[in-house]
């Protein structure tokens, strides 16, 4: 029996004359996407399951130069979308994020949390120079990916992706678990967007926007995060000002979205519900 997923398959073969019985149980990490699976019977009386494998090969990246804790995470395994939303399979992170794949088509499922203090104030993140995409760039409170889990993948209300968010705030921000709750994130609409950070790495996302007020406590990670800070509406504009003259750096998803959506949807922080839009997809 074999499950696609992504690059990544569980192959069980099972022996032709004993029925049932498992006689191998391995991981196998071909070097290219999977494309076909097809049943044959090998030489040996084992009726099989095998994968054609007829895509290019997935690019050999040197990552020795790279922040080792951040390199780890590039294995985990992201959720690959066609333009509508829908799942098609999934693959690394490491592989969502090479622009060369971004090239040939791949997109991946991710949100955005911008979360508000009791005083209407935006939290915001400068990424840590050790992160591998926009380091050392300012961007909303929170942004990542859900994983491709059973819990993560739970379409319904967008329940696996809050709950991605609900873990990622606790890694990055340490914010405890129990203070912010899947169920306290609101969805608004999604948004799809390209960019490239350098010329390896880039992003190529439908990024679900959520929104969150509540007063949270604050250990940030200093491998994720190297600065934050609360930030009014005014502040925030003269931030983006100091962008346009490149005093500073800002994620390409957050300026897009500050200067569409996020100023309206501020000023309407606690009437959010007449701006949810769940069947649109944002082409930015």
């Amino acid at each position: 029996m074999l499950r696609r997923m992504g690059a990544v398959l569980k192959c069980r073969f099972y022996c032709k004359n004993s029925p049932g019985k498992t006689v191998q149980n391995r991981w196998c990490e071909p070097s290219r996407s999977v494309v076909e699976v097809a049943q044959v019977t090998d030489l040996c009386n084992y009726n099989r399951l095998v994968v054609r494998q007829i895509t290019t090969t997935m690019p050999e990246i040197d990552t020795s130069n790279l922040d080792e804790r951040q390199v780890q995470l590039l294995e985990e395994m992201c959720i690959l979308l066609d333009e509508n939303d829908k799942k098609i399979g999934a693959d690394t992170k490491k592989n969502c994020h090479l622009n060369e794949n971004i090239d040939k088509g791949f997109l991946h499922r991710a949100f955005s949390v911008f979360l508000f203090d009791n005083k209407d104030r935006l939290l915001l993140q400068q990424r840590s120079d050790a992160k591998i995409t926009f380091p050392g760039c300012f961007t909303n409170t929170c942004c990542s990916h859900p994983l491709n889990t059973p819990s993560e993948l739970e379409e319904k209300g967008a329940i696996g992706v809050r709950r991605a968010a609900q873990r990622r705030l606790k890694a990055e921000f340490g914010i405890p678990m129990e203070q912010v709750t899947p169920n306290e994130l609101t969805y608004l609409t999604r948004i799809h967007y390209k960019a490239q950070s350098d010329g390896m790495w880039g992003e190529h996302e439908i990024d679900y926007i959520l929104f969150v007020q509540k007063n949270v406590i604050l250990d940030p990670e200093p491998n994720e995060i190297q600065s934050h800070c609360y930030v009014t509406k005014e502040e925030l504009k003269e931030l983006l000002k100091k962008a346009d003259k490149k005093e500073i750096k800002i994620t390409p998803w957050f300026r897009l979205i500050a200067e569409t959506f996020l100023f309206k949807w501020w000023d309407n922080l606690h009437s959010l519900k007449e701006f949810m839009d769940h069947e649109t997809i944002h082409r930015m």
